[in-house]
């Protein structure tokens, strides 16, 4: 696909689909409980125009599984979506080899793109950066979406966004700046012409002003309906009630998140209880993240029912 068509399909809720693993001491993949969560996304929903779904992101335990295993889920992902929504694979990696190889794996099970960040462990330079995604770009004929991860590498500069435009499958942007500065609604304004942003730190209302199409959401994996009707608030131009239901419904999740960041590390873990409360099949998320469920579940409950999550089972 063209660039312009990369850009207008990566749009509305970007929903990080957890990984899913039997409960027992390998911690084995559960495609089927995935696949489950993904018609259940769609039943909610999800739909090509009101969201995207990444497999094996942060979210997804990607750092815990084998370049099979990501190639798995992906795959897995992609025949329960059924051509209803564009798939992403999470290829986040500190090898450029294992990039190339995960582009062409993600090409081959159907996925429309590939999530990347700049490696992380050793600080490279920009330049290193940019050959990494040049590799990646020449490896096969998918979507680029660059994840700007400060907190884990070097912050992407507006210079070296400048240059990755520039590359014909570069379609998206997933953004998030430390500090202040107005760096988010900077790279928003300056870009979203050419590639669609996706806002991944909550700024929701002033991003969309600004031109974003896209919204890192994680309420969307345990209430879809909720996701699409505050895409649909933001279509609208209906900024105060968006703002209010930003407050209402996602500000108490990330409450109860960082509650939980006092007691492990990792990411998915929140998104997994509230799937496991309103019925859904779940997991707890691989060693070294401790499983969350016992010590939390009373408190991720009360917090669902505070914001009026349907499905709720005792």
């Amino acid at each position: 696909m063209d660039q312009k068509t990369l850009r207008e399909r990566l749009y509305g809720c970007y929903v990080t689909i957890p990984t899913m693993f039997h409960d027992d001491d390998e911690f084995s993949l559960n495609l089927d409980a995935m696949q489950e969560h993904v018609r259940f996304l769609l039943d909610g929903g999800m739909r090509t125009g009101t969201g995207v779904l990444l497999a094996g992101g942060a979210a997804g335990d990607f750092s815990t599984m084998t370049f099979d295993e990501r190639v798995a889920i992906t795959e897995a992902v992609v025949e329960a979506a059924d051509g209803k929504i564009p798939v992403i694979m999470g290829a986040q990696t500190t090898s450029t080899k294992e990039l190339v190889n995960l582009l062409k794996a993600a090409e081959r099970v159907g996925a429309e793109y590939v999530q990347v960040s700049p490696p992380y462990y050793f600080a490279h330079t920009e330049g290193d950066f940019y050959d990494f995604i040049l590799e990646g770009s020449e490896a096969a004929d998918i979507g680029l979406i660059v994840y700007n991860t400060f907190w884990t590498t070097p912050s992407v500069s507006m210079g070296m966004v400048d240059k990755l435009v520039e590359l014909p499958n570069l379609a998206g942007l997933k953004w998030s700046v430390p500090g202040g500065g107005f760096g988010m609604e900077r790279i928003v304004q300056r870009f979203s012409d050419r590639v669609s942003v996706i806002d991944n730190m909550g700024a929701f209302v002033a991003t969309r002003i600004l031109g974003a199409r896209s919204i890192e959401i994680h309420a969307g994996n345990y209430w879809p309906q909720w996701a699409v009707s505050f895409l649909h608030l933001l279509e609208e131009a209906r900024y105060t009630e968006a703002q209010n239901e930003l407050m209402r419904v996602l500000i108490p999740f990330y409450d109860l998140w960082g509650d939980m960041q006092q007691y492990t590390s990792g990411d998915g873990y929140a998104d997994k209880l509230c799937m496991e409360l309103v019925g859904l099949q779940s997991s707890r998320c691989r060693p070294p993240t401790r499983d969350v469920r016992d010590q939390f579940r009373e408190q991720a409950r009360q917090m669902l029912i505070q914001v009026g999550a349907p499905g709720l089972v005792e």
